[in-house]
């Protein structure tokens, strides 16, 4: 094919120094098929090392964005927003990238065998992005999540059964949240210094709130490990609440999956074993549509499973055998967010419309919990002994 021939023979003019005649190739390449990632790469590569770093962040964002763990793209393109001065998302990009990179876990685990002894806690960061703008990869994000935090764990634990140490480093998620939208350099600073301006004020979805929702439930579920984690921001710089200069203040989509788990979550996590049919993604190659995870407040007795159903357009019927709990019970309370359209925000005029309302179909019969989740809906049942 012609794409590949001038992506080639481009690749091969770089290296022996020809910069002009290869990028005039390369760019070719890119025109005839902008979605092949190669070709974003090797363009993106030669704009950098002409030192045309504005556009070469934007052909490596869009390799990146086709492959999120190419760490090669990520880098090349965290270095090109360093060069032109967008440094906040130039961090953000350099830490994807490094846990990206084949070299990655080998530094970690150099470095934490240096520094073993002094180390209780390793701090991770991670934003949430919406490159293919499709719910179902989005939520994707979830499976990233649990896999980034488990890695994390077995390089730590590598290093303590090297050491021959019961010690166990645990690890506190200092930074995360959904952030996508309000990404642009002008979302990030205003001209001549004015006081209080809006910066970075994403705009959250019905879409962002499942995520969230789902996130929470994934850091329940390694709460063995993870024993800190911090929501980004909380008001205004992406965060779950919205404000105006002497205005109205309403509570963003993200807000009401936060807190629900921060009301309802309490007390010990119990080790869930679900099943569900799966979903291919570009994320993982099995993504199960139920996301789910059972907390147990012994000083109330209550037990609250938390549930996300991701598929697009089926309803899913969830069964919770509750055996091994003393008496019967009985359901307290049962919420759900979702919304018909995945892009549906709240506003200052409008504030509760995507809001939690209640579950239509559950009951408890015999220790066995039963329920009807919406389709992408993120759930939380409250249930107390009878």
């Amino acid at each position: 094919p012609l794409a590949e021939v001038l992506n080639n023979a481009g690749a091969l003019l770089i290296l022996k120094g020809e910069p002009q005649k290869g990028l005039a190739l390369l760019r070719r390449a890119v025109a005839t098929q902008p979605a092949e990632a190669d070709y974003r790469f090797n363009y993106g590569y030669a704009l950098w090392r002409a030192n045309n770093f504005s556009e070469a962040a934007q052909h490596m964002k869009a390799a990146a964005e086709q492959n999120p763990r190419d760490g090669e793209a990520l880098f090349l393109w965290a270095k090109a927003l360093e060069a032109t001065g967008n440094m906040a998302e130039a961090a953000k990009v350099d830490d994807q990238a490094k846990r990206a990179l084949a070299t990655y876990a080998r530094w970690e685990y150099e470095v934490l065998d240096h520094c073993f002894d002094h180390v209780d806690f390793i701090s991770l960061h991670t934003y949430f992005m919406n490159p293919h703008d499709a719910t179902e990869e989005f939520l994707g994000n979830l499976e990233l999540l649990d896999f980034f935090i488990k890695e994390v764990v077995a390089i730590a634990d590598a290093v303590a059964a090297t050491r021959r140490s019961s010690k166990r480093i645990m690890l506190s998620l200092d930074e995360w949240n959904v952030w996508y939208k309000a990404r642009a350099h002008t979302d990030m600073r205003k001209p001549g210094w004015p006081e209080h301006p809006p910066l970075i004020e994403e705009v959250y979805n019905t879409e962002d709130a499942l995520l969230v929702g789902g996130a929470l439930i994934t850091l329940l579920n390694n709460a063995d490990r993870v024993k800190t984690a911090c929501i980004a921001q909380l008001v205004n710089i992406i965060g779950p609440i919205m404000t105006e200069p002497g205005g109205p203040a309403w509570r963003q989509t993200i807000f009401h999956p936060f807190a629900l788990t921060a009301r309802h979550a309490q007390g010990r996590v119990l080790r869930t074993r679900a099943t569900s049919p799966t979903n291919a993604g570009k994320a993982a190659s099995e993504m199960p549509y139920l996301h789910a995870c059972v907390t147990e407040d012994e000083a109330s007795g209550e037990i609250v499973i938390f549930a996300l159903n991701r598929h697009l357009r089926e309803e899913m019927e969830l069964e919770v055998v509750l055996r091994g709990f003393g008496k019967d019970r009985r359901i307290l309370s049962a919420q759900q967010v979702t919304h018909a359209n995945m892009k549906a925000v709240n506003t200052k005029d409008d504030p509760n419309n995507v809001a939690p309302h209640p579950v239509k179909t559950v009951s408890i019969d015999n220790k066995k919990l039963k329920a009807t989740l919406a389709p992408t809906s993120w759930n939380v049942i409250v249930t107390g002994v009878a």
